[in-house]
C-alpha cells in the first residue's frame, strides 16, 4: 500500500515519484478493463506506433489527449478499455534494418530472406518494449493485458477476410495508375512515405515527329530528349479530336 502520510517535498522530483505511483496503478490493476464490471463500457484503439524507432513529440501529444479522456471517462463512472498496441510498419521497418545491415557492409540480399526476417521481427522486440516502457513513463492508462501487435495471427486474419470481403463487393479493385515506385525496394509507395521536390531548373524539350506521307507532323513533349533514340512509335489519345486522322499513319 502506498505511503499517503509523507510530507511533499519541495521541489518535485518526477523520476522519483512517477515511477513508484505507476507500479503502484499496475499493481492496482486500475487500468484493467473488466467485461463484467459496472459502467457504461467506453473503449478506444490506440492509433499504434510503428516499430520503426522510439517515440517523438507528437506521439507524446497524441497519447497524452487520449490518456486525458480515458482518465475523464473513468471519473465518470464508466468501464474504460483503452487498448495499446504496436504497428509493423512493413516497408519502413525494413528500411531501419537495411540501414543497419548497410553499416555493416551487407545487403538483405546478402544474409538471405529467413536471416533478414529474424533481424525484422528482433528489431520489432526492441523497438516494441521501448515504445511501450515509453508509454508507460508518460502515465498511459492503456490495458496492458491487452497488448496487441498488427502481426498478431488474429489481427492479420481479420485484415485478410474485411480485405477479400470488400474486393467481393467491388469496394476494392486494381487498375492502371501512376504510381510512387521505390526501383531498390521494387514496391509502392504511398504519398506519405515519400519527399516531393520541386525542380525549377528542369527543361522541358518538344520533339518534332514528320509523317512519312508529308501531310503533318505530330510534337511530343518529354524532359528526357535522350530517349528519342529508343522511340518506335508514338502513342495518341483516339477521342482527342486533333490527333484521330493521325491514328494509324507512319
Amino acid at each position: 500500500m502506498a505511503n499517503l502520510n509523507n510530507q511533499l517535498e519541495k521541489n518535485y522530483d518526477p523520476l522519483k515519484i512517477e515511477a513508484k505511483w505507476y507500479k503502484f496503478w499496475e499493481e492496482k490493476k486500475c487500468f484493467a478493463a473488466d467485461p463484467e464490471a459496472e459502467g457504461e463500457p467506453f473503449s478506444m484503439v490506440i492509433p499504434p506506433p510503428n516499430v520503426t524507432g522510439v517515440l517523438h513529440m507528437g506521439h507524446a501529444l497524441n497519447n497524452l489527449l487520449q490518456d486525458i479522456l480515458a482518465r475523464y471517462q473513468r471519473q465518470q463512472g464508466r468501464n474504460v478499455l483503452w487498448m495499446p498496441g504496436t504497428d509493423h510498419a512493413g516497408i519502413a521497418t525494413q528500411n531501419v534494418v537495411e540501414k543497419q545491415l548497410a553499416a555493416e557492409g551487407l545487403g538483405r540480399h546478402d544474409v538471405g530472406r529467413e536471416k533478414f526476417i529474424e533481424k525484422v521481427w528482433k528489431w520489432r522486440e526492441e523497438s516494441g518494449g521501448t515504445i511501450i516502457n515509453q508509454l508507460k513513463r508518460l502515465g498511459s492508462s492503456c490495458d496492458w493485458s491487452r497488448e496487441r501487435f498488427t502481426m498478431d495471427e488474429g489481427l492479420s486474419k481479420a485484415v485478410r477476410e474485411v480485405f477479400v470481403s470488400l474486393y467481393e463487393k467491388g469496394l476494392i479493385y486494381q487498375g492502371d495508375y501512376i504510381i510512387n515506385w521505390c526501383p531498390r525496394c521494387h514496391t509502392a509507395l504511398s504519398d506519405l512515405e515519400v519527399e516531393f521536390e520541386e525542380l525549377n531548373d528542369g527543361k522541358l524539350w518538344d520533339l518534332e515527329y514528320p509523317l512519312a506521307d508529308g501531310s503533318g507532323s505530330i510534337i511530343v513533349s518529354t524532359t528526357r530528349p535522350e530517349t528519342m533514340l529508343g522511340d518506335t512509335a508514338v502513342a495518341v489519345n483516339g477521342a482527342d479530336e486533333r490527333y484521330r486522322e493521325m491514328i494509324g499513319k507512319e
